[in-house]
């Protein structure tokens, strides 16, 4: 267990791999005396991934079901920029109900509270823990650990970042006519469609296209646009 938050950081620091981070990640449960904590980032390259100490089964359920779609943390935080306390949160609705009643019997805390993380290029990132105090023992608990809370996320959020960019190289800027391409398909409009607003051939377009999935190291079209909005290289 870490005494001070500054033994966290320097072992966060040497972590060379995110399983590294999450093996640190029990040792700061322990130091901030919550039930759990998570770390889920949405990362430049369209890549979910993260770090956490809840049970191996939760985790499978929770990946398995897609309870992303439905989690009031995940949903209700997305276009916030501020802590936000999960009592603040939508969890009126039946599936949400039923979400919530599956992660308390499996040890997820009553209460807790989230910290959204806004990265470069369109990345998101949320550090959550949970605790099983009181409303009155919470109340002083965030009181008391929210700056350290903030710390520590936006910490593991920055060595997440690097850790990635060492796995995933800088994209090659997408030239004028493969952004355009890539925003059309990304409106809706198929390749004749596009192809016709831009005043090309459909194998110029193409060709453009192909260019551009390279460059983002997408599997195919859909997939180059997803990387290419999450990235921030075009506006749809």
């Amino acid at each position: 267990m870490y005494q001070e938050l500054e033994d966290f950081l320097e072992d966060l620091q040497a972590a060379r791999s995110l399983d590294d981070v999450q093996a640190h990640l029990f040792g700061l449960r322990d130091f901030l005396d919550v039930e759990h904590l998570v770390y889920h980032c949405l990362d430049a390259s369209g890549n979910k991934y993260g770090a956490m100490t809840y049970d191996a089964p939760w985790i499978r359920r929770y990946i398995e079901e897609d309870y992303a779609r439905i989690d009031p943390v995940v949903q209700g935080t997305y276009q916030r920029f501020h802590p936000v306390d999960w009592k603040q949160l939508d969890w009126s609705g039946k599936s949400q109900r039923a979400f919530l009643g599956e992660a308390l019997a499996t040890g997820v805390g009553n209460q807790g509270v989230s910290v959204p993380i806004r990265g470069p290029n369109g990345q998101f990132a949320l550090f959550s823990v949970n605790s099983t105090e009181s409303d009155d023992g919470w109340a002083n608990y965030r009181k008391e650990k929210l700056k350290t809370l903030i710390l520590a996320a936006h910490f593991i959020n920055q060595r997440a970042l690097e850790l990635e960019s060492q796995l995933h190289p800088p994209t090659k800027p997408l030239s004028p006519r493969e952004s355009d391409a890539l925003t059309l398909l990304a409106n809706g409009m198929n390749r004749s469609q596009a192809s016709e607003k831009l005043g090309i051939s459909e194998h110029t377009l193409r060709v453009y296209i192909e260019s551009a999935r390279f460059k983002l190291g997408a599997a195919n079209a859909t997939h180059a646009v997803a990387r290419a909005m999450v990235r921030g290289l075009i506006v749809v």
